[in-house]
């Protein structure tokens, strides 16, 4: 390690609006990235990583943004320079990889030529270089058929090829730094594992210096020598990372490591930032007879879910002169849920578990099989006895933004499904119902009168959850409803699910690429790959003694820290 910094941040201070209203983002904030060393940067949203990566790029608005203290790069000070020098620097000295490649990328224009005009405007590669260069690239970050690829637009290829190719993009120019902010965010375990694997042999190849922000600890520890943890625009903590793993200083980092679900026992209860900020949490470890005795209540009774045989197939470029395609998204699949426990469906992004779950819904029309309610066959049902039956059966999307409506307020939009099922006899008693339900999700009162987006990603997953439970269903769908949380917001998240399931008596098929996250929470574990089941049985056996290869795979690919 070279005795001077390649980047050097100095009381770095960050703050957005005017004179008469300044909100600082980033208080006085120092720290070194020097030649050939990864530094992980942690915390949760509105701590200010991201708007330290932007500030060190040059990215935030010149109008909105107030900054001071200094930012050296290779000791020019990158505060000071224009913004012409700084487009010069910007990618091929200093590269980013974002956090969500679909909006990075432009959706108009191929993969391929978005990496090649890079190359020709700062390499100055003429068109023919610059695609061979591409391929080469595209070849090196390991994507599957780069030529292919090449001539693909964004929304043609996955998430985790979007995201290869924005590391191709990144590393085109062999830059001396390299800025990668949240690059692994609602990837699957596999697939992050291999993005992990990808950033660091690079790294070592090149000996480039790297800032890796994410949220998550245990996942920072997998890359980064050193790692900086901060909270509400300040570094609370600055360190190696063994030293942050074995010996951290501040509560906060104390709290975002344990807020993580263990992998090794099961709590009754995770720990929060605040439960662990007001020392109120106790440990309380839910020991096998616990859940014997547990599972002896749920598993004497009848199934409130039965499913046989079921199958939902896609058929795709179906023509006059083509044959059609058949992808088999729901192959053949039997399983049943009993009253009371929580099913956990895990599998990579494409293995079918979200169309499994819009199927038991009817919103997605079953190829052939049976799905029985309560004895009762879903598939044998007319629109209107559908409608009726959503009551008892719901689900918690995914992004609860996407699913409310921004035109109404949140009160609103938690009445409307009791004004659709008949429920209350008054306005004033749904009112009351929306009110009290706020206050048990952990919300007061003034959430009532706000709109969707005045209100922060956990506040929005509380309310699409009350917006669950306000019909009083038996059955809930949990589909991916914690995975792009921060993880304290997650384990506050994940405690109050189950907290409603105990004191309503909730039915979970919990649907996650988080096997940590479903380990947790389930007490039956369903392991799905490519339409079919590749393991059904008790969550803990099934941790401790997988039985197929795929399953071991997605276990071994689980952060598990220091």
């Amino acid at each position: 390690m070279n005795d001077k910094p390649l980047l050097s941040v100095k009381e770095l201070t960050v703050s957005f609006g005017n004179k008469r209203q300044l909100v600082k983002v980033l208080r006085q904030i120092s720290f070194d990235v020097f030649k050939n060393e990864i530094v992980g940067i942690v915390g949760e949203s509105g701590s200010g990583k991201s708007v330290t990566s932007l500030s060190i790029m040059g990215l935030l608005p010149k109008k909105q943004a107030n900054l001071s203290g200094n930012i050296l790069f290779e000791e020019k000070e990158l505060l000071k320079i224009t913004e012409k020098e700084f487009r010069s620097i910007r990618g091929k000295e200093i590269a980013m990889i974002f956090q969500e490649p679909m909006s990075a990328l432009n959706p108009s224009l191929k993969c391929g030529f978005q990496v090649a005009e890079i190359l020709q405007l700062h390499l100055k590669m003429n068109a023919s270089n610059a695609k061979k260069e591409t391929i080469s690239l595209f070849e090196k970050v390991k994507l599957p058929r780069p030529a292919e690829i090449y001539n693909s637009y964004p929304h043609q290829i996955s998430g985790g090829q979007m995201q290869r190719v924005m590391i191709a993009m990144a590393i085109a120019c062999k830059p001396k730094l390299l800025i990668a902010d949240e690059p692994t965010t609602a990837l699957d375990v596999t697939v992050q594992k291999e993005i992990l694997s990808l950033l660091k042999s690079i790294q070592q190849e090149t000996k480039m210096a790297m800032v890796f922000i994410s949220h998550d600890l245990s996942l920072v520890s997998e890359i980064a020598d050193k790692v900086v943890v901060m909270y509400k625009g300040d570094i609370v903590e600055n360190a190696t990372t063994e030293e942050i793993f074995k010996h951290p200083k501040s509560e906060y980092t104390k709290a975002l490591l344990a807020s993580r679900p263990s992998l090794n026992i099961r709590l009754a209860k995770l720990p929060t930032i605040a439960s662990i900020a007001d020392k109120s949490f106790e440990a309380r470890e839910i020991k096998p007879v616990e859940r014997a005795k547990k599972h002896k209540q749920i598993y004497t009774k009848k199934p409130i879910l039965e499913i046989v045989n079921l199958e939902k197939y896609y058929f795709i470029n179906v023509g006059i002169f083509t044959k059609a395609e058949v992808v088999k998204a729901v192959d053949n699949i039997s399983f049943s849920v009993f009253e009371g426990e929580t099913l956990g469906l895990v599998g990579e992004s494409g293995c079918g578990k979200s169309t499994l779950g819009k199927t038991i819904l009817q919103l997605e029309k079953a190829t052939n099989g049976s799905i029985k309610y309560r004895g009762k066959e879903l598939l044998r049902l007319s629109k209107s006895e559908i409608r009726s039956l959503r009551k008892e059966i719901q689900i918690i999307f995914q992004d609860p933004y996407s699913s409310l409506n921004p035109r109404l307020m949140i009160g609103q939009a938690l009445m409307e499904p009791m004004v659709v099922h008949g429920l209350c006899k008054s306005a004033k008693e749904r009112k009351e119902r929306v009110l009290s339900l706020l206050e048990r999700v952990g919300l007061d009162e003034s959430y009532f009168y706000r709109y969707p987006h005045e209100l922060s990603g956990g506040q929005r997953q509380r309310v699409g959850i009350a917006r669950t439970i306000v019909v009083e269903p038996k059955l809930v769908i949990c589909d991916e409803s914690v995975s792009a949380l921060d993880i304290s917001v997650q384990a506050q998240v994940l405690n109050l699910l189950n907290e409603l399931k105990n004191d309503f008596g909730f039915t979970y098929i919990f649907i996650s690429h988080d096997l940590a996250v479903v380990k947790y929470m389930s007490d039956q574990l369903l392991v799905m790959n490519k339409g079919k089941i590749e393991e059904l049985g008790d969550a803990d056996e099934i941790y401790e003694n997988p039985q197929t290869t795929y399953t071991k795979k997605l276990i071994e690919a689980i952060p598990k820290g220091i």
